[in-house]
């Protein structure tokens, strides 16, 4: 054989190789599910796919006279964060609008930082403290208890699901809640009925936030009535998504070519997850979808790159948390839930989050006309 012919011999060989490669990665998908009934969770998810109305969470009351003279401090989890940053920014524009002081403390992310934040509310004598979307009071306690000491309520935003509310209200004296829970149950719904019952998904958790084991709970629960569908699910904290989400992710789909879908618990994830897919050569075979509406998993979208993400409009968010806040300065009924709604972004919708997408675009302005009746502000 001539040095010419045992070159093509070998590109022969490794073209057959690559051609077994596809069809093996086929020939393992999933079994069919062809008694899966899908319309159960296409009406579950049909509630979220529609412009959220406004709800109100309890009483309408004069917010402007009500707060005249009062403060609040605010803690997020932290001030890098663009997630809190954009929610505080708009706390802090319709305090002022209203008339009263909102502090913001700025912070890293630390526990001694949080903790330094309460002590500075309790030094400028606020009405009332919040720990918003992640400042854990957990590690909190001295702090909380001596807040609670000076006449200061401390209350957890966005921070814990319905089912840890018994949990989160021995740390705290009241919470404004997510339905994480439900977060999860969307994500799962979506992938199955993507796959039409014929879905292996790898399902990426994040251990560290609290939300983290509600909307695992929600994937599992769906899936349990999907009996054709199968997962697996690996843990990256977020700390490490930088550096082990992509690795991860490729060695995933490289080990077992019947995946077809990935879950991320929170879309951030994504910008590490699709570099992951490229690397694997699987972005024909996988698709991906995620939670919170960031403007990069959005803009993934748009691209062809993630397949939906629930999206949480972070300026309605901040009208809620202050409605709740508010309530508690004024001496009102406090609030239970305060609905803060979902609304899913996928290949249909969303060039409506503009073009690079917006935080808090494209869900509608149902909220705003809402709160200023609300607060007796027409």
């Amino acid at each position: 054989m001539t040095r010419q012919q045992g070159r093509l011999a070998r590109l022969a060989l490794g073209f057959a190789a690559m051609t077994f490669g596809v069809a093996a990665s086929v020939m393992a998908q999933p079994a069919a599910a062809e008694t899966l009934d899908l319309q159960p969770f296409k009406d579950n998810l049909a509630r979220f796919q529609q412009k959220p109305a406004f709800k109100a969470a309890g009483p309408a009351f004069d917010a402007k006279q009500c707060m005249a003279g009062k403060s609040i401090l605010s803690i997020p989890v932290s001030s890098e964060n663009t997630f809190t940053a954009a929610i505080e920014k708009e706390m802090k524009s319709i305090a002022d609008q209203l008339g009263f002081k909102f502090i913001i403390w700025e912070n890293q992310g630390t526990s001694q930082q949080w903790a330094q934040g309460i002590n500075a509310g309790i030094t400028e004598k606020v009405n009332l403290i919040d720990l918003l979307a992640g400042a854990d009071p957990r590690t909190l306690v001295p702090q909380v208890l001596a807040a609670k000491e000076a006449g200061i309520p401390v209350i957890a935003s966005h921070n814990s699901g319905k089912e840890q509310r018994d949990e989160m209200l021995k740390y705290v004296d009241g919470d404004a809640v997510v339905d994480y829970r439900t977060v999860g149950n969307i994500l799962a719904d979506w992938a199955i009925v993507k796959r039409e019952g014929n879905l292996n998904a790898l399902v990426l958790i994040a251990t560290g936030p609290l939300a983290t084991g509600l909307i695992e709970a929600g994937i599992k629960q769906e899936l349990e009535k999907c009996p054709s569908c199968k997962s697996t699910t690996i843990n990256v904290p977020p700390a490490d998504w930088a550096t082990r989400l992509t690795p991860t992710v490729q060695s995933a789909l490289t080990a077992d070519p019947s995946i077809n879908y990935i879950i991320t618990i929170y879309d951030g994830m994504t910008q590490f997850v699709v570099p992951g897919v490229i690397l694997a050569g699987a972005q024909d075979r996988v698709l991906i979808n995620g939670f919170n509406g960031t403007p990069g998993a959005i803009s993934f979208i748009q691209n062809g790159q993630v397949d939906m993400t629930i999206g949480e409009n972070l300026n309605w968010i901040a009208h809620a948390v202050l409605d709740a806040n508010m309530r508690r300065v004024c001496g009102l009924e406090p609030v239970d839930d305060p609905f803060i709604p979902f609304y899913l972004f996928d290949a249909s919708n969303a060039a409506e989050a503009g073009t690079p997408p917006e935080l808090s675009k494209g869900y509608g302005d149902a909220y705003v006309e809402g709160y200023k009746k609300l607060w007796m502000l027409n």
